[in-house]
């Protein structure tokens, strides 16, 4: 840029003549980078008013006849694209013109539906120049483009960019085509100012649009599912391209009248172009797209390049947003698309997905069936799916099980109100929910019990690692959980307490799935560990009476004789729990044995699978606690006593999920510390070790809630157990025949 610019257009084209005049007579390189030179010493506005005066030299170039160096094609497309950027082409005739002749840039001179084989700077150049022109049409001539009359050369236009991209071997020529087709499509969404399509504008674009989309959704298709090679730069254009075509073509605005305002007679053959959407076209032309889009989100929903996933989210979001019901046979897709990408390892894509969730649902789109049909497909799927995908299949699952119920919101009621949905989700989550109790060093560690410090003031235990039958990666267990909050924050309690209480009660393989189920439903029903929109996280979950009321009923099941008095340690397979044994069903079910007939001793697997029932108990009885806050302490009566008995468990890591129930007890009853915790409550503890005292046959553990007690207590506690000393006593001598702790 010259320092100081001419002003005034009759010195600037006395500066500019005697260039332009010599470049006609002699169309050389030198005099095209000459003039060029010349043009940045003028001001915009003066070359405004000289435009046609400068472009007349540099198109008489392009149309002298034979054929021409590549460097001055290149030369002199520069200069008009320096032209056009800053300057406004104002008339019709000279941007329908320039666009024709730029064009014929493109193409082949012996056939002009091919791209011409020149060089990759001469292509760019051209396509650098018709972008230009497109941004500098004034006010609304350039949607004179888009009229009938101009269909066969905007269809030969659109042919030749797409082929381009298609064909083009050079990244930055496929790109450069693919931003080229988003400006003829008013699409390009760049940061220039330039004028923005109303309604009318719009209409007029998806209309002349409709009569190219067969051709453009073919052609990006295969470039979308290229060669990852080709670089993600062009699978995001291409994608870009896409969907803005189709939701020009497809808006819902758009589509509730019919095209009938085309005058056909005045157009000749022309008007065999023209496509009329009408009801039965955008149906079939609604399952064509259909077809494209899955193959559009099977190559690209696990791209290893995030920002095409960040595309896929874009897509579905787009297309969701402006043509949902005229694509109907592809909402389904795009919502499973959007939906899965809810847990991206890209804080970027998971991000952008969640807002535009939260969108589609704020804006009230009702697309309910879709989804609870969806998500039935899902699920009944899902037992295969986790016993035959790798883990990266798994999650991604999950991710899209866990989208449809963030998107559905509170209607995830309305889903499992039907007998059929409810039934297929329980039965899923307890199949893949299985665990894998066949680790012998659960046993094992037992041994390190006595040596285990939980002493008053140590930091919580860590819950232990669970492993299941079906997969191994931690990210899997954890979308579990969020699938059962989410269930349990936004469906009846009662309802799925119901259900997962039956499944607990119906058989020993579902014991252990149906309480870390029930465990997380009710986390989710208070609002704990669930992922929502802050402004939304009020609007549901569950009150605090029902949400009382529930997990008093699961704590009873919890803590009752046949389902907490499991034996858990290997002395149990030399008869020593014979007070115990007595309790036990004759029923016995494999991988999933609980209880054992008095006539035979527990294996080290029934062992292992007591201890993980009443380690997920535990936990289970220590999220309650958090679930209800304050309110718990109402609860604290009937659960703090069999929390302490397991306390004092042989078994390493029933102690330790005990102790760490305690914690979540101090924390939701606002307590200090365990030592506090036990203080407060030990006059009902007291009289309950004292009771158990008498009925040593049924409760055999009371000496050990008492130890508990002292560990977890100081001086303040003897004054009150000198009577309960002496029972102890007096026990031990009536039942020295018995197990004792």
């Amino acid at each position: 840029m010259a320092e100081h610019q001419i002003e005034d257009p009759k010195i600037a084209f006395a500066y500019l003549r005697p260039s332009c005049v010599l470049l006609t007579k002699e169309p050389t390189t030198a005099n095209v980078e000459a003039l060029s030179g010349h043009l940045r010493s003028i001001s915009d506005g003066a070359l405004q008013q000289l435009q046609d005066y400068v472009l007349f030299p540099l198109r008489f170039v392009l149309k002298t006849p034979g054929s021409k160096r590549e460097g001055l094609i290149q030369a002199v497309m520069e200069a008009m694209t320096y032209v056009l950027e800053n300057t406004c082409v104002q008339r019709w005739d000279s941007l329908r013109d320039l666009f024709s002749e730029l064009c014929l840039c493109l193409c082949s001179p012996k056939d002009p539906g091919k791209p011409a084989k020149t060089s990759e700077e001469i292509k760019l150049a051209v396509l650098r120049c018709l972008v230009a022109l497109m941004h500098s049409a004034y006010g609304d001539i350039v949607f004179k483009l888009y009229e009938p009359s101009m269909l066969p050369g905007l269809g030969a236009a659109v042919s030749l960019l797409l082929a381009l991209a298609e064909h083009e071997k050079a990244r930055g020529v496929q790109t450069a085509s693919l931003k080229c087709l988003l400006s003829l499509f008013q699409q390009c969404n760049c940061e220039e100012e330039h004028i923005e399509p109303g309604q009318d504008e719009r209409y007029l674009l998806g209309r002349t649009l409709a009569t190219f989309l067969p051709g453009i959704s073919q052609a990006l298709s295969h470039i979308i599912s290229g060669d990852l090679r080709q670089g993600h730069a062009v699978t995001v254009k291409a994608m870009r391209v896409w969907y803005k075509a189709v939701g020009l073509v497809m808006a819902d605005e758009q589509l509730q009248k019919t095209d009938n305002d085309v005058a056909a007679g005045d157009l000749g053959r022309i008007a065999e172009l023209v496509v009329k959407r009408t009801p039965s076209w955008r149906k079939a032309t609604s399952q064509r797209l259909a077809m494209v889009l899955q193959k559009i989100i099977s190559c690209t929903s696990a791209h290893p390049h995030w920002r095409v996933r960040l595309e896929l989210v874009n897509l579905s979001h787009f297309l969701l947003s402006q043509c949902s019901q005229s694509v109907g046979e592809c909402v389904g897709p795009l919502l499973e698309a959007l939906v899965g990408a809810i847990n991206d390892e890209e804080p970027e894509v998971k991000d952008r997905c969640s807002a535009a969730l939260d969108e589609v649902a704020q804006k009230g789109q009702d697309f309910t069936d879709i989804l609870s049909e969806n998500l039935h497909n899902l699920v009944s799927s899902l037992p295969r799916l986790m016993r035959t995908s790798d883990d990266q299949r798994k999650l991604f699952v999950l991710n899209v099980f866990l989208g449809y119920l963030k998107i559905l919101g509170p209607k995830v009621d309305v889903v499992l109100t039907s007998a059929v949905h409810l039934e297929r989700i329980s039965k899923a989550l307890m199949q893949v929910m299985e665990l894998d109790v066949t680790d012998v060093k659960i046993i094992e560690e037992r041994a390190l019990t006595s040596s285990t410090d939980l002493r008053p003031g140590l930091h919580q235990i860590p819950s232990q690692r669970k492993y299941f039958l079906y997969f191994t990666d931690d990210k899997i267990f954890s979308a579990l959980r969020k699938i059962c909050r989410m269930l349990g924050y936004y469906g009846n309690l009662y309802l799925l307490v119901d259900r997962f209480m039956e499944l607990y009660k119906e058989s020993l393989v579902y014991r252990k799935q149906a309480a870390l189920v029930l465990n997380e439903v009710v986390v989710g029903a208070a609002g704990i560990g669930v992922e929502m929109d802050s402004s939304r996280i009020d609007c549901f979950g569950t009150n605090q009476d029902d949400l009382k009321s529930s997990i008093m009923s699961i704590i009873e099941e919890y803590i009752s004789l046949s389902n907490w008095h499991l034996p858990t340690v290997s002395e149990a397979l030399e008869g020593k729990l014979e007070s115990t044994t007595s309790l036990f069903p004759n029923n016995l079910e494999q991988n999933s044995l609980q209880l054992l007939p008095a006539s035979k001793t527990p294996t080290l697997h029934q062992l292992n699978s007591n201890i993980w029932q009443i380690c997920i108990q535990l936990e289970g009885i220590g999220g309650f606690a958090l679930a209800l806050g304050i309110d718990f302490r109402l609860l604290l009566m009937t659960s703090l006593y069999p929390v302490l008995e397991k306390a004092g468990d042989e078994s390493l890591l029933v102690s330790q999920a005990a102790f760490s129930a305690m914690c979540d007890l101090c924390k939701a009853c606002d307590y200090s510390s365990p030592k506090e915790l036990v203080i407060k409550n030990s006059d009902y503890l007291l009289n309950d070790v004292s009771l158990n005292l008498t009925r040593p046959s049924i409760h055999p553990h009371a000496p050990r809630v008492l130890a508990v007690m002292f560990t977890h207590s100081d001086a303040s506690l003897l004054p009150l157990v000198a009577d309960v000393v002496q029972d102890v006593l007096t026990a031990l001598d009536l039942s020295y025949d018995q197990r004792t702790p």
